[in-house]
């Protein structure tokens, strides 16, 4: 399909992009791969009068490390993500969740800003955002505020970013001394998109317990969502393959799940609770060392 007319605008600077913005109100609408907003406009779901394209502004792509772990600008490539040895060092599940969008061409233009705005309720970062603790920064007219993963997902296709903010960068914090994250999914054979898909993050401490985790599931519900039942049923105990698998279990309880062609709501919660225990045990032996 084609999609409706529309007016571009291709601003050199993140205050003409936001004046872009203010200016068109809710007619506008930010481009940035355009690999989720442009296939929803040509389906008709979305007719923005105006683009605001915000990939000739300087300083929104690229990785770099922060005191207390690194930083990537919001124009940042899946696949720049994917290949990062600062990431598949530091955030071992950013890495796998960027090389499994898709394909070659969508990680190859496609960017994490775009979709975490764009908040695909089947999205892979989602996953690991959450389970990171990531911190998001995004710009407005009143400058910049900082919005936690916790905080960030209200709903489907639906953010905390207010009217007229672009979102600028993700944060990672740095991870623990005895940490490691993974992230494994089930996907739509056709789109790649998560029929469900887990990210776990966990930190062991000097006698091999769980000092902390966090486990984020997207695809399963309206949107992505935090396990907390399992992270509770873990945390200070001495894991093992046996009670990662008996606390997984719970991945998927209690969520009103997605009924839908590709997979019925009983199927996902399912599916949540297999690939929560694959994807802690996986952290839980990086972190581990065995």
């Amino acid at each position: 399909m084609i999609p409706a007319s529309f007016d571009y605008v291709r601003p050199q600077s993140l205050e003409d992009a936001l004046a872009s913005l203010g200016e068109h109100g809710d007619d506008a609408r930010v481009l940035a791969g355009g690999h989720s907003l442009l296939p929803v406009m040509k389906a008709r779901l979305a007719d923005p009068g105006v683009l605001v394209d915000i990939a000739g502004i300087e300083g929104l792509s690229g990785i770099s490390e922060t005191e207390g772990g690194f930083q990537i600008g919001a124009m940042t490539t899946h696949a720049e993500i994917e290949s990062s040895a600062l990431v598949q060092e530091r955030c071992r599940s950013l890495a796998e969740a960027a090389g499994s969008i898709g394909d070659v061409q969508v990680r190859n233009r496609g960017t994490i800003g775009g979709s975490l705005a764009h908040a695909d309720p089947a999205a892979d970062y989602p996953a690991v955002i959450l389970a990171a603790g990531a911190e998001i920064t995004v710009a407005g007219a009143g400058g910049e505020r900082v919005i936690g993963a916790d905080d960030f997902f209200t709903g489907t296709y639906e953010t905390a970013l207010h009217a007229g903010e672009i979102l600028t960068s993700v944060r990672i914090p740095a991870p623990a001394a005895r940490g490691a994250s993974a992230y494994l999914k089930a996907a739509q054979q056709a789109s790649g998109f998560a029929v469900c898909g887990v990210a776990a993050g966990l930190a062991l401490d000097a006698d091999g317990a769980v000092e902390s985790i966090r486990v984020g599931v997207t695809g399963v519900a309206a949107t992505a969502y935090r396990a907390t039942s399992v992270e509770e049923a873990l945390t200070g105990s001495a894991p093992s393959a046996e009670s990662i698998r008996k606390a997984a279990a719970g991945a998927g309880e209690g969520v009103d799940a997605l009924d839908d062609f590709y997979a019925g709501a009983d199927f996902r919660r399912h599916l949540a609770g297999v690939y929560a225990a694959r994807a802690i045990g996986k952290a839980w032996i990086r972190a581990s060392g065995k």
